[in-house]
């Protein structure tokens, strides 16, 4: 760290994305993406005309993106808030929200940059354990008194939490703030979008990185009463008000219409879910019950670190957490066919190496 950085900051852990290799081509599975094309819609919205305006600033309020969310999701406009990936919402909901004070709770085993953001705003935070298969102790979150983030379906375990879980959290304490990360949520069938109008202590954050194939583009949506909303438009404008550019909100907006082709993308993810899920079993990997489009298997034969190695010298990538309970994981994006398929060959070879398995 150089002399200048600010003293704040000198605990900070920076979040680590998945590898991004450029050396050769991989079969990459270890970044929860997809090799499925966005929406023809949205090649169709990027035409002449829109390109000649970009010498304009993007509208600040993004109120043309907003008004099709909540279109798409029978909310009002007032009740949407846009940003540049959902990473990038969630962390001004930290912002917002939470301060030095009062500890936010998540879960001992999710996404990452939850304790991240917390380390690097100064937040306290609270770790709820899993239980011992690694579904959520939703008692244990209900009695917390503080601010709780929740990422249902979880990741990297892909294990969901019915809505009516979630609604249980939230009603426990309606003078706290709950908020729900709906990253994966489109291939579980079930959403907490519906219980917005119903409480006033609820966010839902979703992402158009995954089931929208967008990632590229790395758009993402808050959904929660206007008050809130508000507040987070406020915090916006005092730091980056114009967070989405004119071709990220052309672009979201049309793939945010496209409802049918959503559908129909999210049912090929689901079919090859269940394929990859059923081909790692007949390995005797153990596989949890996954709801999003990645499996978090335990492997055989071989360590999950060494692995994940292996699997990388062959050409196909996957993610290994070096973390307690989890450290004999792997979490492996589910592919189209032919990556599914590569990536079967590959752990095949790899078994075969290692102890003879086959």
């Amino acid at each position: 760290m150089s002399q200048f950085l600010s003293s704040r900051y000198v605990n900070v852990q920076p979040y680590r994305p998945g590898l991004q290799l450029h050396d050769r081509p991989y079969v990459k599975l270890n970044a929860n993406e997809t090799s499925m094309p966005p929406s023809p819609a949205v090649r169709a919205a990027i035409t002449d005309a829109f390109i000649d305006g970009l010498g304009r600033y993007a509208d600040p309020h993004c109120l043309a993106f907003r008004k099709a969310v909540a279109e798409v999701l029978d909310l009002s406009a007032e009740e949407v808030f846009v940003g540049n990936g959902s990473d990038e919402v969630l962390a001004i909901a930290f912002r917002t929200f939470f301060d030095d004070v009062a500890p936010v709770a998540f879960l001992d085993i999710t996404y990452n940059f939850y304790r991240d953001w917390c380390t690097t705003f100064g937040t306290p935070f609270t770790e709820v354990p899993l239980n011992e298969d690694f579904t959520v102790d939703v008692r244990a979150l209900e009695a917390f008194e503080g601010p709780v983030v929740l990422v249902n379906p979880n990741a990297p375990t892909g294990i969901a939490l019915p809505v009516e879980d979630v609604e249980h959290i939230v009603r426990a304490r309606p003078d706290r703030l709950v908020i729900v990360d709906e990253a994966y949520a489109d291939y579980s069938g079930e959403t907490c979008v519906p219980l917005v109008k119903r409480y006033k202590n609820l966010i839902v954050v979703q992402t158009m990185s995954k089931s929208r194939n967008l990632a590229g583009a790395h758009i993402g949506f808050a959904v929660g009463r206007k008050e809130l909303i508000d507040d987070m438009r406020d915090i916006k404008f005092s730091t980056n008000p114009f967070n989405v550019s004119a071709l990220t909100a052309a672009i979201g907006i049309a793939a945010m219409k496209d409802t049918e082709y959503l559908r129909l993308c999210t049912e090929v993810v689901e079919k090859q879910r269940d394929f990859l899920a059923g081909e790692l079993q007949r390995r005797r990997f153990t596989v949890l019950p996954s709801k999003a489009n990645f499996v978090f298997t335990r492997p055989v034969g071989l360590p999950a670190a060494e692995l994940c190695g292996e699997l990388q010298r062959r050409g196909v990538l996957v993610r290994h957490y070096d973390q307690p309970r989890i450290a004999d994981w792997l979490r492996i994006t589910v592919g189209m066919p032919r990556e599914n398929e590569a990536l079967l060959d590959a752990l095949d070879d790899c078994l075969f190496e290692a102890v003879g398995l086959r």
